[in-house]
C-alpha cells in the first residue's frame, strides 16, 4: 500500500510513500494529509470472516486484520504482537474494549471511553504511541512529537507516550480552555519527555502552530519533529477499527446496515468513519453533530466552508469541540472532489487563506454528497446538552459526558426506523463533572486513580501564539540530551 497527499496533482505528484514512512512524518511536505492510493474493498466473505474472527479472538485480532490491509512494510507477526500488546483488559478496562451499551429502541451507545485517560482518543492513541516506539527502534532514531489539543487529544497521547524511548512530547493547549480535570490530567505529568504548554489563544492557534512548524521542512527535518494530531494517518486508521467492532455487535448479518452519530470538531473521528464506509462497511449515515461552533455542520447544510476566528469561536461546555478549522476535513473533500489534489490544494491553502471559505453549493459533487457519502449534520447548544444528560440520566440511568450529549441529541433527530443508530461515545462524565453537576446535581463517578488529580503539583508553561517561541523550546531541549 502507497500513500499520497491530498494536494498532490499529475506528473508533479511527490512519490508515493510506505506506511512507516508517513508513521513519522505527519503533515506532507506539500501541506497536504495522507491517504491511501486506495481504500481496500471488504468483500461480504471478509465481513462475515471478520464477524467470527471479533467474537472468538476479540478485539486486538479484528484490528489486526484491517491495520493489515494498510500496513505492509512491518512484518505481520510483529504488527500483530503491536495489536496484542495494546488492546487488552488491563489497558482497557474490558475486554470487549468497545461493548455497545442499549439506549432505547434503535439507539445505543459505543464505549470508547474505557482507556487511560477515558476518552476515546486513547483507542488510536495507545497503538500510536506503540508504533511509534516499535519503528524509532527499528530505525536508531529519536522524535519531537508537536502536538495541539483542544482536550482530550493531549492526555491521550501523553499517557501513551509518556517513558516511551527516543520520544519527546510537546503539547499545546488553549490557556484557560480546557475542563479543570483535562487540565490535571495532562499538568501534573512530571515525566521528563512531557513538556506542556499553554498558549495564549483558542485550539485553532495551537493547530496553526503545529502546521506551521510541519511546513518549515528544514526546521522538520533537523528535529524530526512528528504529530499525534489526527492529521497523522496511523490515528485515523486506527479509528477505523472500531466502526467496524460496533457494527458486527450491532448486527447479525452482513445484509443489515447500521448509522453512526458521531460528535466532531476537527473531523478525525467522523473521518475515520467515512473510510470505513468507502472500504464496503454497510454504514447507511454518518451524522456530524457539532455544538455551537457549527462550522461542519454549516458545511453541510449548506456546501459553505466558513472558518471563524479565534474571537469567533464559541468557548462551550462541550469544549474539546471548539473548533472552527477542521483539520481532517481536508481528506473528505479529496475524496468529494474525486481526489482533485489541485483543486484541494486551491481551496484549502489559496482561497481559506484570502477570503476565510470556500463554497461548494454549486458543485454536482456537493449536490449528491448525503446520497454518495451518507453524510448528514446537526448541531446542539448548552441547553440541549443539559436537556440530554437529565434525560438518559432520569430514563435510561445513564450518565453521559457533554459532548456525548451532543451526539444523543442530534441522533435521537436523525434515526431511521429500523436502523440501528450507534452513538459514539467521546468520554466519561467525571472529565466535565461541572456541566453534569449542574444538568443532574451530582457529581459524575471519579476512578479511583484520578480521585484528587486537581490538587497535584502542575508542571506548564504560558506561551503566546508565537511559532518562533515553539521552535526555540523545541530546539533548546533537544540541545540538552
Amino acid at each position: 500500500m502507497k500513500y499520497l497527499s491530498t494536494r498532490a496533482s499529475g506528473s508533479a505528484a511527490p512519490e508515493r510513500k510506505r506506511f512507516c514512512e508517513i508513521l513519522l512524518e505527519g503533515l506532507a511536505p506539500d501541506g497536504g494529509l495522507y491517504l491511501p492510493e486506495h481504500y481496500p474493498q471488504v468483500s461480504d466473505a471478509t465481513l462475515s470472516q471478520w464477524r467470527t474472527v471479533y467474537h472468538t479472538q476479540g478485539y486486538a485480532a479484528l484490528a489486526f486484520e484491517i491495520l493489515s490491509l494498510y500496513i505492509d512494510d512491518i512484518p505481520a507477526a510483529d504488527l500483530r504482537a503491536i495489536c496484542d500488546k495494546t488492546y487488552t483488559a488491563e489497558v482497557f478496562g474490558t475486554g470487549e474494549i468497545v461493548p455497545l451499551r442499549h439506549l432505547e429502541d434503535g439507539l445505543w451507545l459505543e464505549a470508547l471511553s474505557n482507556g487511560p485517560t477515558l476518552a476515546f482518543k486513547d483507542m488510536a492513541m495507545q497503538l500510536l504511541g506503540n508504533l511509534f516506539e516499535y519503528e524509532l527502534a527499528r530505525r536508531g532514531e529519536e522524535l519531537n512529537i508537536l502536538g495541539a489539543t483542544s482536550g482530550d487529544t493531549g492526555s491521550a497521547a501523553e499517557y501513551a507516550m509518556r517513558g516511551k524511548k527516543g520520544v519527546r512530547v510537546f503539547m499545546t493547549s488553549p490557556f484557560g480552555r480546557m475542563s479543570a480535570f483535562q487540565q490535571a490530567q495532562m499538568f501534573s505529568l512530571m515525566d521528563a519527555n512531557i513538556y506542556n504548554i499553554a498558549v495564549k489563544g483558542v485550539f485553532d492557534d495551537c493547530q496553526d502552530m503545529v502546521k506551521a512548524v510541519s511546513n518549515d521542512l528544514d526546521f522538520k527535518r533537523k528535529y524530526k519533529i512528528g504529530t499525534v494530531n489526527s492529521i497523522n494517518w496511523a490515528r485515523l486508521l486506527a479509528q477505523v477499527v472500531y466502526y467496524f467492532a460496533g457494527y458486527i455487535q450491532a448486527t447479525e448479518t452482513n445484509s443489515q446496515k447500521v448509522s453512526f452519530t458521531v460528535p466532531s470538531g476537527n473531523f478525525g473521528n467522523v473521518c475515520a468513519g467515512h473510510v470505513a464506509r468507502m472500504m464496503g462497511l454497510p454504514i447507511e449515515q454518518l451524522v456530524v453533530a457539532t455544538n455551537e461552533n457549527d462550522v461542519l455542520d454549516e458545511f453541510f447544510r449548506t456546501g459553505v466552508y466558513r472558518v471563524r476566528g479565534s474571537a469567533d469561536t464559541h468557548e462551550t461546555s462541550s469544549p474539546s469541540m471548539d473548533i472552527s478549522k477542521a483539520s481532517n476535513f481536508e481528506r473528505f473533500v479529496f475524496d468529494l472532489l474525486g481526489r482533485d489534489g489541485a483543486r484541494t490544494a486551491d481551496l484549502f491553502g489559496a482561497q481559506l487563506a484570502k477570503a476565510g471559505r470556500f463554497d461548494l453549493s454549486r458543485d454536482p459533487a456537493f449536490v449528491h454528497c448525503a446520497e454518495r457519502y451518507g453524510f448528514i449534520s446537526g448541531k446542539s447548544t448548552h441547553a440541549d446538552r443539559l436537556a440530554t444528560i437529565r434525560d438518559c440520566w432520569t430514563r435510561h440511568g445513564v450518565m453521559i459526558d457533554t459532548h456525548t450529549a451532543d451526539g444523543v441529541k442530534v441522533a435521537l433527530e436523525k434515526r431511521k426506523p429500523g436502523v440501528p443508530m450507534l452513538v459514539l461515545e467521546t468520554a466519561l462524565p467525571i472529565k466535565f463533572a461541572e456541566t453534569v453537576y449542574e444538568a443532574l446535581g451530582r457529581e459524575p463517578d471519579r476512578p479511583a486513580k484520578f480521585v484528587g488529580i486537581e490538587d497535584l503539583p502542575k508542571r506548564v508553561q504560558v506561551m503566546d501564539a508565537d511559532v518562533d517561541a515553539i521552535k526555540a523550546l523545541i530546539a533548546a531541549e533537544c540541545q540538552k540530551s
